[in-house]
């Protein structure tokens, strides 16, 4: 590993707090995380609209795009996900560096894995637990996963074959079995527009 001492990361004259400035606002990572089928992408994608439309700068990093791409070589083994989640929350810090508001939208099924992106992103990283009992998230079934993993066709399903560990103080929870998308919305967007301000 001695190649690595001769890694020196360049000091560039430009720094988040300059950017933040121009861009009239605050970075940060909100990161959704729940079952398949919570509603994690939909909620995603309708506070990126809100946000956008009111002047925010701001980018979707979500499972199954990063899945295709950056990190298409991974299974979904528990090193494999815990790889996904390490690579996502790199690729998130460069988007806070750049003053983005990311939504960051991962099933993340492991406490350890989160709490890693919270020590990488300090305060800039905000939980969002998409909440919905299994039941329901089975229903709406949109992909056929949970099909699909009832019927033994894929391994290490969260939910089924494999757990998830909810996050136990979100900076946000959200139950989509009991709230509309425009109630789940307007909770996250009432929150974070607060701290985004400079």
């Amino acid at each position: 590993m001695t190649e690595k001492l001769h890694i020196i990361p360049h000091n560039y004259k430009l720094g988040q707090a300059d950017k933040e400035l121009k861009q009239g606002h605050k970075a940060a990572c909100l990161w959704f995380t729940g079952l398949s089928g919570s509603g994690k992408s939909t909620i995603a994608n309708a506070v990126e609209q809100v946000l956008f439309e009111g002047g925010y700068h701001t980018y979707i990093l979500d499972g199954d795009n990063i899945r295709n791409g950056l990190n298409k070589d991974l299974d979904f083994s528990e090193a494999g996900r815990n790889e996904n989640i390490r690579r996502i929350g790199e690729v998130a810090k460069l988007f806070c560096d750049a003053s983005i508001v990311v939504l960051a939208a991962f099933v993340s099924p492991y406490k350890k894995d989160r709490e890693i992106l919270k020590d990488l992103m300090g305060d800039e990283f905000y939980e969002i637990y998409v909440d919905a009992p299994v039941e329901v998230c089975e229903q709406r079934d949109v992909k056929g996963l949970y099909k699909k993993a009832r019927a033994g066709e894929i391994s290490n399903f969260t939910g089924i074959s494999s757990p998830f560990e909810a996050p136990e103080a979100p900076q946000i929870h959200i139950l989509t079995h009991q709230e509309n998308i425009e109630e789940s919305t307007q909770k996250v967007v009432s929150y974070i527009t607060s701290k985004l301000k400079l």
